[in-house]
């Protein structure tokens, strides 16, 4: 007797099962889900959601740090943000919660299974939540799907986010030269990626990919702390 054969759940239920969440537009989180390396049409792949999600999570981010921190200053909660938001933080969150497998590009670039593109779809996918639900159902969705369960704030405010300064002590008390330098500039759509090198002794250690130079940069630094004792 042949057994029956087990359906891959459908794209509305995967999504209900790791973002927690009904869809009430599928469509919306199909389009959040797919890679400007699967199409390059703008009304197909995430790139709009991705840069709709980033502002309402920075938003939402910063109210609740607003919130939580009602005397500290403007400095404060600018860097805890950063710790809570920066593209390394968001990708690891984004596999942990499981979009990797969810996440539609080109599996035949290599260089794409070990990139930031599953942060920028955990972006794009709060963009869609947005449209979908509301900002309140987003907020809530934030606060319970992302900050409790991957961000502890009392540990992030331990850590030193600027890794870049760091990483210049530590070259200046070892004799050595450090350099940031912008090595490349290219377009992913219509966003201007960086990329920033950072050269020890004149030879390049780490580098890192941002929509802006201060992005690389820190990912740059990020990689490069990875190998040095900081």
């Amino acid at each position: 007797m042949v057994g029956k054969l087990q359906r891959r759940p459908s794209i509305k239920k995967q999504i209900s099962l790791i973002l927690g969440i009904k869809p009430r537009h599928v469509a919306l989180y199909e389009r959040a889900l797919s890679h400007r390396s699967i199409s390059e049409d703008v009304a197909e792949n995430n790139e709009r959601l991705e840069y709709l999600g980033d502002a309402v999570l920075g938003t939402i981010i910063a109210d609740y740090l607003f919130k939580k921190y009602p005397y500290k200053d403007e400095g404060f909660l600018t860097e805890m943000r950063s710790k809570m938001v920066n593209r390394h933080q968001l990708n690891d969150i984004a596999i942990k919660m499981g979009l990797k497998n969810l996440t539609r590009f080109n599996t035949a670039d290599n260089a794409l299974r070990n990139s930031q593109i599953f942060g920028n779809t955990l972006e794009a996918l709060v963009g869609a939540i947005y449209l979908d639900k509301g900002y309140e159902k987003t907020r809530q969705w934030i606060m319970t799907q992302i900050l409790t369960p991957y961000l502890s704030v009392d540990e992030l405010e331990q850590v030193e986010i600027n890794l870049k300064n760091k990483l210049i002590g530590w070259a200046g008390r070892n004799n050595k030269d450090i350099q940031f330098e912008t090595v490349g500039e290219s377009a992913e759509g219509k966003r201007r990626v960086f990329t920033v090198a950072i050269l020890l002794d004149g030879e390049k250690i780490a580098e890192g990919r941002g929509f802006n130079k201060k992005d690389a940069g820190q990912e740059a630094v990020l990689e490069a702390a990875k190998t040095i004792p900081l």
